[in-house]
């Protein structure tokens, strides 16, 4: 459980978290003490819980693992009711997710440079806006980098964001060269004497190989300037797409590198079991998570906290 010692903010974050996972169609989340009273835990009772968990796009490598912990205990009979299943069933779900529990943490590169990656959707300029605000709350001095020059708007929204926060961006015109505008971006924040530097780049689908390799450009122009940037390759995912964000994490690491991760979006429409498929498949810390779109609805990744809320029945409310 969430500790009780957390900042007022932090425990506000993980209750919204529980009542957005508890109410969206997360099949784990309907209740199985309502469902299996009384009944003898047995291999039946493993196979409806298997259903559950893929239904709830835990996906197949992760739920066998859960269920091969379980099915050991069930053998041992140390599984005698239904409380002791979903308590064994929490602690195989948290044993996956601890490992992938590592904030984001500003090293001591000067600017430290965030490379903030994904598909169009995915909430991207969203979660730059809000990872802004929360460094600056911190007290660093923070720069945005529009290297999303196509889409249509995408260096309006970050100007938006970047005004909210009351930092400086560097765009340039539609069109230009998206290196070329992450470059110029990193020599002024280095002038500048800025802490971190964020730098959008455009939306593209994890298929297509050309504009992978344009990503590839824009990290290796980086390194001429500082042999270690970008120094995070932030991966923004969309939690309601289920497997597809798992197929999508494959692709992004393997051309980039992923460090972190940020899932979004784990609101009224998501299942919230894919967050335990990418953990288990890759193993890519999980920097944050997002539930909705204040600046509240953006907060730290903490395991235990997020598997109460996967499992949490509707009478069970935070």
């Amino acid at each position: 459980m969430t500790n009780p010692s957390s900042p007022p903010a932090a425990r506000g974050f993980f209750k919204r978290l529980g009542e957005r996972l508890s109410a969206g169609s997360s099949r784990i989340a309907e209740g199985l003490k309502s469902i299996l009273p009384g009944r003898k835990i047995d291999a039946e009772v493993l196979e409806e819980l298997e259903e559950r968990l893929i239904s709830a796009d835990v996906g197949v490598e992760a739920t066998a693992r859960i269920l091969e912990d379980l099915g050991k205990r069930v053998a041992r009979k140390e599984l005698g009711d239904v409380d002791a299943l979903v308590g064994a069933l929490r602690r195989a779900m948290i044993e996956i997710l601890a490992p992938v529990e590592q904030p984001l943490r500003i090293g001591a590169a000067k600017p430290f440079v965030i490379l903030v990656v994904g598909i169009n959707g995915a909430g991207k300029t969203t979660t730059i806006g809000k990872l802004a605000n929360r460094l600056r709350t911190e007290g660093r001095s923070v720069m945005l980098a529009s290297g999303d020059t196509f889409r249509a708007a995408a260096r309006e929204q970050l100007a938006v964001w970047a005004e909210r926060n009351a930092v400086p961006l560097i765009a340039q015109q539609s069109g230009a060269e998206p290196a070329a505008v992450i470059y110029d971006a990193l020599q002024a924040a280095r002038a500048r004497g800025i802490d971190v530097l964020i730098a959008d780049t455009a939306g593209r689908l994890h298929t297509q190989a050309h504009l992978m390799e344009e990503l590839k450009k824009v990290k290796r122009v980086l390194s001429r300037i500082d042999p270690g940037a970008p120094h995070e390759v932030l991966l923004v995912l969309d939690g309601t797409i289920g497997q597809n964000a798992v197929a999508q994490a494959a692709e992004f690491d393997r051309n980039l590198g992923v460090t972190g991760l940020v899932i979004t979006k784990l609101d009224g429409t998501a299942k919230g079991g894919v967050v335990l498929a990418i953990a288990q498949r890759f193993k890519i810390p999980i920097r944050f998570v997002g539930v909705g779109e204040s600046l509240e609805d953006f907060g730290e990744f903490d395991a235990a906290a997020f598997v109460d809320a996967l499992l949490r029945t509707a009478g069970e409310r935070p």
